[in-house]
C-alpha cells in the first residue's frame, strides 16, 4: 500500500471528473424472466449443478429490477455524480434479435431518467457478460453472425437512450469470456477449448467494431470499450521467467487492446496457443482498428510470474507475494499497479482518454450491532488506489473518472454471494442496503473532489 497516512490537502482531481460507482445487470437486478424477458447464458449457467460456489443463482440478487428507485436515492446520497450499470440484452430482445420487448426496454428509460433527474450521469454498457442464451444456442460468440447481432441490439439501445446518455461502452472485460467462458469453463457459457477461444476473442472484438460503427453512423456522444489489465512482471531475472511475463501480458493485456490501437494481434499469442491458434482475415482487422473515444481501465491487482509449464496455456504462473495483503479472491493488494497500468497504456497506445471503470476488493466486513458496517481494508484500499490514479495524472495520463467496484455486494457470478465488494452492504435475505464506512469515506472523496484524501508524505 501507498503509507503513511496522507495529509488532508487540496482538491486532487478536475473539476469535471466523474466520481461514480459500478454494477453489471446480472449481479443486481434480479427478475431475469420477467416482463416478457428472455433467459441468458448466466441464467443457463447458474441453473446448472456445480457451477457456482454457493449453488445460488442470480434469480433475486440485489432485487435492482424492483428497487432501482430506493438504490437511485442512495447513489443521490453518496454524491456520485455517474453510475455504470450494463443492459440485459436477453431483457430487451428476449431471443437476441428480432422483437424488441418494450417493457424490457422501458425498465432501462426510467432508470436513466431517474438518474438524470438526480444529477448523475448514465454510463452505458451492453455486454456484460450475459449472452441471451437463444443465440448461445446459435453458437454465440464462435458464430460470425454475432457481429451483426450485437449491432443491432446496439441500435435498439441507441435510438431509446442516446439521447440522454452520453457515454456508452460496447463490452466489458471481453478477455473474462473467452478466458473463463471458452478456455476454461468456469464462467458462462462453460466451455472448455485452447481452439474455441482465440475465435469468441476474434469475434467480441468483431462485434465491438460492428457496434462502434453502428454507433458512428446514430450516435451523438461517444462509446468506447472496457478492458481489465494487470501489469505483468517477472519473478526473477531468469530468462524463462522473463519470457512467462511477456506472455501472460500478451494474453491478458494486449490481446484485446493492440487489435484496437495496432490492428495487429501480438505474435506471442501464436506461442500461447500453438496449432489452436488461427488465422485472421486483415479486413477484420482493419474494421477491429477504429478509434474510441475513451478507454474504460477495469483494475483490480497484478501478476508477477514465474514459467511453470503446468499452467495451461500460458506457462506461466503467479508468486505469491509474502509481505502482501490479498483479498478474499486471493489477489494481491498492489496500488502501485494502477498507477503503472495506466502510464503503460499511455505509452504503448498514445493520450486515449481514460476512465478507471473498475477499482475495488472483496474483504469480509464486519456489521456492528447499531447497523454500521467497518470495513477499513477496502477504505484503504480505495484511498491507496486514489492515490495511484491521481499520481498517473500527474505522469500526464487523460484520466477523466473513476467508478468503485461495486456500488452493492452482489452476485459475484460463480462465487454467489459468498465475496462482497460493494461499499454499500446488502442483507440478501432482506434486501437491506447499508453504507460502509467506505461508503462514507467514498462520499466525502467525492464532496472534497478528493481533497480528503490528500498526499502521501515521504
Amino acid at each position: 500500500m501507498l503509507t503513511p497516512a496522507p495529509r488532508p490537502g487540496r482538491p486532487l482531481f478536475p473539476t469535471r471528473f466523474a466520481w461514480g460507482a459500478a454494477t453489471s445487470a446480472y449481479q443486481v437486478e434480479g427478475s431475469p424472466l420477467a416482463d416478457g424477458a428472455g433467459p441468458s447464458n448466466w441464467h443457463r449457467f447458474t441453473h446448472s449443478p456445480g457451477r457456482v460456489l454457493t449453488g445460488e443463482t442470480g434469480d433475486v440478487a440485489c432485487d435492482h429490477y424492483r428497487r432501482w428507485r430506493d438504490d437511485v436515492a442512495l447513489m443521490r446520497e453518496l454524491g456520485l455524480t455517474a453510475y455504470r450499470f450494463s443492459v440485459s440484452w436477453s431483457r430487451v430482445l428476449p431471443t437476441g434479435a428480432g422483437a424488441v420487448n418494450p417493457k424490457g426496454l422501458d425498465f432501462y428509460r426510467r432508470l436513466v431518467d431517474a438518474l438524470c433527474e438526480a444529477g448523475i450521469a448514465p454510463f452505458v454498457t451492453l455486454f456484460h457478460w450475459d449472452l441471451p442464451a437463444a443465440l448461445d444456442d446459435r453458437g454465440g460468440w464462435l458464430n460470425r453472425d454475432i457481429a451483426g447481432w450485437f449491432a443491432e441490439y446496439a441500435e435498439v439501445m441507441f435510438r431509446a437512450l442516446d439521447d440522454r446518455v452520453a457515454w456508452w461502452a460496447t463490452l466489458n472485460e471481453p478477455w473474462v469470456v473467452s478466458d473463463g467462458g471458452y478456455l476454461h469453463g468456469t464462467l458462462a457459457p462453460g466451455h472448455a477449448s485452447p481452439f474455441e477461444a482465440p475465435i469468441a476473442s476474434h469475434n467480441l472484438l468483431r462485434a465491438h467494431a460492428a457496434a462502434l460503427q453502428a454507433y458512428r453512423a446514430a450516435g451523438r456522444h461517444e462509446i468506447g470499450l472496457v478492458v481489465n489489465l494487470e501489469p505483468k512482471s517477472a519473478s526473477s531475472s531468469d530468462p524463462a521467467d522473463l519470457a512467462a511475463a511477456a506472455r501472460s501480458d500478451a494474453y491478458m493485456n494486449r490481446q484485446f487492446l493492440d487489435p484496437v490501437f495496432l490492428g495487429a494481434y501480438p505474435d506471442d499469442l501464436a506461442e500461447v496457443f500453438g496449432e489452436a491458434w488461427p488465422s485472421f482475415a486483415a479486413s477484420d482487422l482493419a474494421e477491429i482498428r477504429q478509434k474510441i473515444d475513451f478507454l474504460g481501465i477495469n483494475y483490480y491487482t497484478r501478476g508477477v510470474m514465474h514459467h511453470d509449464p503446468a499452467a495451461w496455456p500460458v506457462s506461466a504462473a503467479k508468486v505469491t507475494q509474502p509481505d502482501s495483503v490479498y483479498t478474499e479472491m486471493e489477489w494481491e493488494v498492489y496500488p502501485q499497479g494502477l498507477r503503472e497500468t495506466l502510464l503503460w497504456v499511455r505509452e504503448r497506445y498514445g493520450d486515449v482518454p481514460i476512465y478507471i471503470t473498475e477499482n475495488g476488493a472483496a474483504f469480509p466486513d464486519g456489521v456492528a450491532t447499531d447497523g454500521a458496517v467497518s470495513d477499513s481494508l477496502r477504505t484503504a484500499y480505495l484511498r491507496d488506489h486514489l492515490l495511484a490514479a491521481h499520481a498517473a495524472m500527474q505522469g500526464g495520463v487523460d484520466l477523466r473518472g473513476y467508478f468503485v467496484w461495486s456500488l452493492l455486494d452482489n452476485f459475484e457470478w460463480n462465487h454467489g454471494t459468498s465475496k462482497r465488494f460493494g461499499i454499500v452492504h446488502v442483507d440478501f435475505a432482506t434486501q437491506q442496503r447499508t453504507p460502509k464506512d467506505s461508503a462514507r469515506f467514498y462520499a466525502e472523496v467525492i464532496r472534497t473532489n478528493g481533497a480528503v484524501i490528500g498526499v502521501s508524505e515521504g
